[in-house]
C-alpha cells in the first residue's frame, strides 16, 4: 500500500533535498499532521507544493 504521509526525512528524500532545505523552503507552505512531537506530511501536499513551485523553462 502506498504511503499517504511521510516523515520530514522521507519527504526531504522524496523531493531530493536536505531536511534543512525542506524546513526552510517547503514546511512554511504545506499543511502537516502533528501528533505530539511527530510531524507527518501528506504526500498530496508535497505534490501540490512541487507543482506550484515548478517553473517553465524556455
Amino acid at each position: 500500500m502506498p504511503s499517504v504521509t511521510l516523515t520530514k526525512a522521507e519527504a526531504a528524500l522524496a523531493l531530493g533535498m536536505s531536511v534543512r532545505s525542506l524546513d526552510k523552503y517547503v514546511m512554511p507552505e504545506v499543511r502537516v499532521i502533528r501528533r505530539g512531537s511527530m510531524v507527518l506530511i501528506p504526500v498530496r501536499e508535497l505534490e501540490r507544493w512541487a507543482e506550484a513551485s515548478a517553473e517553465s523553462t524556455l
